[in-house]
């Protein structure tokens, strides 16, 4: 909106406080791609190229601080919401995480006419994702039970992720919650392409689940921002992750848990149901997710006997993925099934198979 070159956000996003990293955006508002950090990587580790470009004196430029950004972004944000629509008559309890969305999220949804009660909105430098929000919804589910709440939303400590809570304390699956968004952006026309995107993390649930809305699922690797690439190669306006991070391409250029929020709300009194009635039209077939530490991180492409693994189980109709952590030593071993008891099987032979072939 500024007309910018560029923006730094200082960020832990859901980890502790003392975990804080940096993201960088271009012009446009998007995340930069992986050939620009890298050459921003080769400049932060020579210090040659940092004397090349060191300033100095008048030349640096000057800073100045944008008193109204808040309200700015309260009335973009609320723009993502029907006109015709009001929040009247629904409660809502939100866990801010002490993090982005403490001040912002409370007066959106009660400017919107909801009965809010708000947790997690005392930052003191050191609290935030602590014991709360998106990551620990436990405190959320209990207040909305309590307090005999419509909805609960958590967000994370920057606010791109959102979890929901229905009114009998339960969280809403990721991926269900996907699907419900996804259909109902359909339902009004506003779907592009009747596609969305979602990572290979996605349950096949989903994807069974759109394909009876005549709604296709293409996926992509793991990560807000891949999500957002593979949207703008295919022309579709909506995506994300089954951890919260939800992308609405018409109205951000990121996950936004508060705009996710209000297009839920939306979405609620829209069809005319209680948040629970959501929780079961998506239930995720079984899934075995294990971490497992290794010593050596071999091309999985060069593993022998990898591919014959993958191919028995498919056979079972099972799905499988198999990731290296990018900061540890560890695989990350995800297969799934509709036959938990063949699951459970199959993961052991995997598991065997794994520790063999990357710890000898």
């Amino acid at each position: 909106d500024m007309r910018c070159d560029a923006g730094i956000m200082i960020s832990a996003s859901h980890n502790p406080y003392y975990d804080n990293g940096i993201k960088f955006f271009n012009s446009e508002g998007f995340k930069l791609d992986e050939k620009e950090e890298a050459q921003i990587e080769k400049i932060y580790f020579s210090d040659e190229l940092i004397a090349e470009a060191r300033t100095k004196m008048m030349q640096i430029g000057a800073a100045k601080r944008v008193d109204d950004v808040i309200g700015r972004y309260i009335v973009h944000i609320k723009n993502s919401f029907p006109k015709q629509k009001t929040l009247h008559g629904l409660r809502v309890v939100l866990d801010c995480a002490n993090g982005a969305s403490y001040r912002v999220a409370p007066t959106v949804f009660n400017e919107l006419g909801a009965e809010t009660i708000v947790i997690g909105d005392e930052p003191n430098g050191k609290n935030i994702n602590d014991a709360c929000g998106a990551l620990s919804p436990q405190n959320l589910a209990s207040e909305v039970k309590r307090l005999r709440a419509d909805v609960g939303f958590a967000f994370d400590g920057d606010a791109d992720r959102l979890v929901v809570v229905d009114e009998n304390g339960e969280i809403i699956h990721g991926d269900a919650l996907l699907g419900i968004l996804a259909v109902y952006l359909k339902g009004k026309n506003r779907l592009a392409g009747n596609k969305m995107v979602a990572t290979v993390m996605s349950n096949s649930a989903l994807e069974d689940f759109l394909a009876k809305h005549d709604i296709a699922l293409h996926r992509c690797n793991v990560g807000d921002k891949f999500v957002l690439e593979t949207m703008h190669e295919l022309g579709a306006n909506f995506g994300g992750e089954q951890s919260g991070h939800v992308i609405f391409g018409d109205y951000a250029k990121t996950g936004d848990g508060i705009a996710s929020a209000l297009q839920f709300a939306a979405c609620m009194l829209d069809m005319k149901k209680k948040a629970s009635e959501f929780s079961g039209m998506i239930k995720p077939y079984p899934q075995i997710l294990k971490n497992l530490k290794i010593s050596d991180k071999k091309p999985l492409e060069k593993l022998k006997g990898l591919k014959e693994l993958e191919a028995s189980l498919k056979a079972d109709k099972i799905r499988s993925l198999f990731r290296y952590s990018g900061t540890e030593n560890v695989i990350r071993l995800l297969i799934e099934g509709k036959n938990e008891k063949l699951l459970q099987k199959r993961m052991d032979e995997v598991e065997k198979f794994f520790t063999k072939a990357l710890n000898e």
